[in-house]
């Protein structure tokens, strides 16, 4: 026969016994599917002459139906499916004991000074809720109108905030993707194909009992469900929680910054309004000043030199209208910017005068800080909490990677139709499933793992370098704030009184001018130095407020008013013994701990 001839000139195979049992009543494909026999074949088929039931070379063929044969796979079958319950349940059993690879983390160590060394004879500790409450709203403490509006809708609409927002939203995506990696998947899937045999295979020498060519219908179910025995899965969700978190923080952050930049801009307009109306003033003072001495000089009591003076003078101080003038649209259009508004929204709404908000009476000025140590203070400030959630997620993600060095299980099963015609797709017989366990261990990847093991071990050690310097340069910006800000006070009474004394100084010297008994030189210089300590007077009242400010953000004030925040921040379940992202504290204690074994 042609093929037997092709058979015997391929080179030798190795030899193989298979129990016929194993495809008794079906015929192996080339794809390892089993494959009913062809409608209207005879069961069983004779073999071919020479070759005995369940032997063949190359690939195995049984075709062995006695009842003996199908009663040992009847007890075979039931003693296969309480196996592998049983060796479902164990490592279920396993699993739900929460076996863990990797460091556990705790919350790292930072240390801390015991009290605030700024702290002046003018800043209040305050006790209570009333501090508290102070520091969450401390805008309103300025009590002007502008601010508060400029502030609620700087909270409504800033677009900072609302990317911080849904950057929130992506993370509890993450989140929501990452607990379902520990859910079973299910899938459906159908499939059509036509193949032929080669016949220089065995299938191919037994035309008579196989086609050589034939149609391959499948559809059904498959599922995958891979069994976290080490913990690997849940540590993905310990980081998820985690990063989470930390871009919570990091929205309350923003938050904190938007406060502090829409109060500072508001501050900064006054004052320039206030520097306009001083200079305007200066050189209506200086113009009339220009007058009396082209009058004097007209009746010959002046030399030329004073006029020039003079108008030299006034030119100066004219100059400086458009470079504030300037700097104020510029900061309008910035405040309407933070607003979420066209650059030119709010030029109307802040051209009217107003005092800068908060130096009506500088003396009475105080700033309430809340009772308690640098430590219970900087865990109110959101970049801190952030650094330490990040700090958390880089640990768990040390676990994660720490538990490829272990082996994986999965159970995967599969359902379905299967049939060679579409005329009995749906029948009974055409119905097929597999189910069963399987594990996977890398043996050998090149070190890629123990690599990426380190690669993570450094991030965690970055993360907690930044979170120290995070919690470092909090200390500093409150230090700062407080240093600042008394200093400030003490400069602001010594400009104030300077002013006074430039503006009495500025009048006698106008009237001995008048009189004759002093040259212009005189007037020239008073006036200068009163438009120069009215002027810096002006700046200090900004400083000064500033100051304030700055203090106020230091320790991380506002971040409490979350109305718009709340729908971002519906409670997120946690892992056994995790604490809850949106409530979590930042960590100023503790340590990280470095162990890699399991914790079962």
């Amino acid at each position: 026969m042609p093929g037997r001839a092709a058979s015997a000139a391929r080179p030798a195979v190795r030899r193989q016994r298979y129990d016929a049992t194993k495809f008794a009543g079906t015929i192996p494909s080339s794809t390892h599917r089993p494959t009913p026999f062809p409608r209207g074949a005879r069961r069983p088929t004779p073999f071919p002459r020479g070759v005995t039931c369940g032997q063949h070379g190359g690939i195995a063929a049984g075709f062995c139906f006695d009842s003996g044969i199908r009663s040992a796979r009847s007890r075979k079958a039931r003693g296969t499916r309480r196996g592998l319950i049983l060796a479902l349940t164990a490592i279920m059993s396993v699993t739900a004991t929460g076996c863990l690879v990797g460091p556990n983390y705790e919350r790292p160590f930072v240390k801390l000074p015991a009290l605030w060394s700024g702290v002046d004879e003018k800043s209040e500790v305050g006790a209570g809720q009333g501090a508290k409450s102070d520091l969450a709203q401390w805008w309103q403490s300025f009590d002007d109108s502008a601010l508060n509006e400029i502030v609620e809708q700087a909270l409504a609409s800033n677009l900072d905030e609302k990317i911080a927002i849904a950057r929130i939203r992506e993370e509890r995506a993450y989140l929501a993707s990452s607990r379902g990696a520990l859910l079973p998947s299910v899938g459906l899937d159908g499939s059509y194909t036509r193949q032929r045999y080669s016949a220089n295979t065995p299938f191919g020498e037994f035309p008579q009992a196989i086609p050589r060519e034939e149609d391959m219908y499948e559809a059904g179910f498959d599922a995958s469900w891979e069994l976290d025995v080490f913990g690997g899965l849940r540590r993905g969700v310990e980081a998820s929680q985690a990063e989470l978190a930390a871009s919570i923080e990091n929205a309350r952050d923003v938050r904190v910054t938007l406060l502090a930049e829409a109060a500072r801009d508001y501050v900064a307009v006054r004052t320039l309004q206030r520097r306009l109306l001083i200079t305007r003033e200066n050189v209506r003072d200086e113009n009339d000043s220009l007058g009396l001495t082209q009058a004097r000089f007209r009746m010959g009591f002046a030399p030329e030199l004073d006029v020039i003076q003079a108008r030299s003078l006034l030119e100066t101080t004219q100059a400086q209208v458009p470079e504030l003038e300037s700097e104020l649209a510029q900061t309008d259009h910035r405040i309407s910017v933070l607003l979420g508004r066209e650059p030119d929204a709010l030029n109307a709404r802040l051209s009217d005068m107003a005092p800068i908000p908060g130096i009506a009476d500088p003396g009475a000025i105080a700033v309430r800080i809340p009772a308690g140590l640098p430590s219970d203070l900087l865990r109110r400030r959101p970049d801190i909490r952030g650094a330490e959630r990040e700090v958390a997620a880089a640990t768990a993600r040390v676990g994660v990677a720490t538990a490829d060095l272990y082996p994986k299980f999965y159970i995967t099963g599969a359902a379905g139709l299967e049939s060679i015609s579409t005329s009995d797709f749906f029948a009974g017989a055409s119905r097929m499933w597999t189910v069963g366990p399987t594990m996977r261990w890398p043996i050998f990847e090149g070190g890629r793992i123990r690599a990426y093991i380190e690669a993570r071990n450094a991030q965690e050690e970055q993360a907690l370098l930044i979170y120290q310097k995070t919690v470092l340069n909090a200390l500093a910006e409150v230090e700062d704030a407080l240093v600042g800000y008394a200093k400030e006070r003490t400069r602001h009474r010594e400009l104030a009184d300077s002013a006074q004394d430039f503006k009495r100084s500025e009048m006698l010297a106008r009237e001995r001018y008048e009189e004759g008994y002093a040259n212009y030189l005189d007037v020239l210089e008073a006036q200068r130095s009163l438009y120069a300590a009215q002027d810096a007077l002006a700046q200090s009242d900004q400083q000064l407020i500033d100051y304030l400010i700055a203090i106020y953000k230091a320790l991380g004030g506002g971040w409490d008013i979350d109305a718009q925040l709340r729908p971002a921040l519906e409670p997120v379940p946690t892992a056994r013994g995790q604490a809850s992202p949106s409530t979590s504290s930042s960590g100023l204690n503790g340590r990280i701990s470095r162990s890699n074994q399991p914790k079962v």
